[in-house]
Protein backbone atom coordinates (compact mmCIF):
# COMPACT_ATOMS: atom_id res chain seq x y z
CA UNK A 1 0.00 0.00 0.00
CA UNK A 2 0.87 3.63 -0.40
CA UNK A 3 0.05 6.74 0.18
CA UNK A 4 0.90 9.86 -2.01
CA UNK A 5 1.26 13.76 -1.21
CA UNK A 6 2.01 16.17 -4.06
CA UNK A 7 2.32 20.43 -3.47
CA UNK A 8 4.26 22.19 -5.79
CA UNK A 9 7.01 19.98 -7.89
CA UNK A 10 7.32 17.41 -4.81
CA UNK A 11 5.37 14.25 -5.16
CA UNK A 12 6.00 12.32 -1.87
CA UNK A 13 5.42 8.76 -1.63
CA UNK A 14 5.39 6.66 1.17
CA UNK A 15 5.10 2.60 1.25
CA UNK A 16 3.78 0.37 3.87
CA UNK A 17 4.08 -3.56 3.84
CA UNK A 18 4.49 -4.70 -0.39
CA UNK A 19 5.20 -2.53 -3.22
CA UNK A 20 2.71 -3.36 -5.67
CA UNK A 21 2.48 -2.84 -9.53
CA UNK A 22 -0.99 -1.25 -8.88
CA UNK A 23 0.99 0.67 -6.19
CA UNK A 24 3.57 1.56 -8.51
CA UNK A 25 0.63 2.21 -11.20
CA UNK A 26 -0.74 5.23 -8.66
CA UNK A 27 2.54 6.68 -8.54
CA UNK A 28 2.88 6.78 -12.12
CA UNK A 29 0.06 8.47 -12.97
CA UNK A 30 0.46 11.23 -10.49
CA UNK A 31 3.91 11.83 -11.20
CA UNK A 32 2.19 12.14 -15.35
CA UNK A 33 0.14 14.12 -14.25
CA UNK A 34 2.84 16.77 -12.49
CA UNK A 35 5.33 16.38 -15.06
CA UNK A 36 2.86 17.61 -17.59
CA UNK A 37 1.37 20.70 -15.67
CA UNK A 38 4.24 21.86 -14.20
CA UNK A 39 7.58 20.33 -15.83
CA UNK A 40 10.12 18.11 -13.44
CA UNK A 41 9.37 17.02 -10.38
CA UNK A 42 11.26 16.15 -6.71
CA UNK A 43 10.78 12.80 -5.64
CA UNK A 44 10.60 11.54 -2.01
CA UNK A 45 9.95 7.77 -1.56
CA UNK A 46 9.73 6.78 1.90
CA UNK A 47 10.83 2.89 2.42
CA UNK A 48 11.34 2.42 5.80
CA UNK A 49 7.56 0.59 6.21
CA UNK A 50 8.16 -1.03 2.79
CA UNK A 51 8.17 -4.70 3.86
CA UNK A 52 8.79 -5.98 0.10
CA UNK A 53 7.84 -5.36 -3.40
CA UNK A 54 6.92 -7.45 -6.09
CA UNK A 55 9.13 -8.16 -9.41
CA UNK A 56 6.15 -6.49 -11.94
CA UNK A 57 6.57 -3.60 -9.84
CA UNK A 58 10.55 -3.93 -10.23
CA UNK A 59 10.36 -4.47 -13.66
CA UNK A 60 7.56 -1.44 -14.53
CA UNK A 61 9.66 1.00 -12.11
CA UNK A 62 12.61 0.37 -15.20
CA UNK A 63 10.59 1.34 -17.88
CA UNK A 64 9.20 3.83 -16.27
CA UNK A 65 12.44 5.22 -15.21
CA UNK A 66 13.96 4.99 -18.88
CA UNK A 67 10.77 6.30 -20.02
CA UNK A 68 10.94 9.45 -17.78
CA UNK A 69 14.69 9.88 -17.68
CA UNK A 70 15.04 13.46 -18.03
CA UNK A 71 11.33 14.37 -16.29
CA UNK A 72 13.04 14.19 -12.05
CA UNK A 73 15.25 16.93 -10.49
CA UNK A 74 15.84 15.72 -7.25
CA UNK A 75 14.80 12.02 -5.98
CA UNK A 76 15.14 11.25 -1.99
CA UNK A 77 15.02 7.78 -0.52
CA UNK A 78 14.21 6.95 3.09
CA UNK A 79 15.49 4.30 4.27
CA UNK A 80 17.27 2.07 7.12
CA UNK A 81 18.03 -1.25 4.36
CA UNK A 82 21.60 -2.14 2.84
CA UNK A 83 19.27 -3.73 0.03
CA UNK A 84 17.14 -1.00 -0.70
CA UNK A 85 20.09 1.89 -0.46
CA UNK A 86 21.93 -0.70 -3.27
CA UNK A 87 18.66 -0.86 -5.10
CA UNK A 88 17.98 3.25 -5.18
CA UNK A 89 22.16 3.16 -6.64
CA UNK A 90 21.46 1.17 -9.16
CA UNK A 91 18.23 3.03 -10.34
CA UNK A 92 20.39 5.59 -10.83
CA UNK A 93 21.55 4.65 -13.79
CA UNK A 94 18.30 4.79 -15.51
CA UNK A 95 17.34 9.01 -14.59
CA UNK A 96 19.15 12.03 -15.20
CA UNK A 97 18.64 13.13 -11.49
CA UNK A 98 20.63 13.52 -8.29
CA UNK A 99 19.95 10.65 -5.95
CA UNK A 100 20.35 10.49 -2.06
CA UNK A 101 19.71 8.36 0.30
CA UNK A 102 19.09 9.27 3.52
CA UNK A 103 17.76 7.89 7.18
CA UNK A 104 16.51 11.50 8.61
CA UNK A 105 13.13 12.57 7.23
CA UNK A 106 13.84 16.09 8.02
CA UNK A 107 17.55 16.17 6.01
CA UNK A 108 15.91 14.50 2.96
CA UNK A 109 13.35 17.54 2.95
CA UNK A 110 15.62 20.18 3.16
CA UNK A 111 18.03 18.69 0.95
CA UNK A 112 15.22 18.28 -1.50
CA UNK A 113 14.73 22.48 -1.29
CA UNK A 114 17.56 23.28 -1.56
CA UNK A 115 18.44 24.83 -4.74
Amino acid sequence: MIVTDHKDNLVTVTVYGEFTLADYREFEELVNYKVQFQGVVNLLFDLRQMADFTLDMAWEEIKFARAHSHDFGKIAVLTDSQWVTWSAWLSQIFVDADLQVFADEQEARDWLQAA
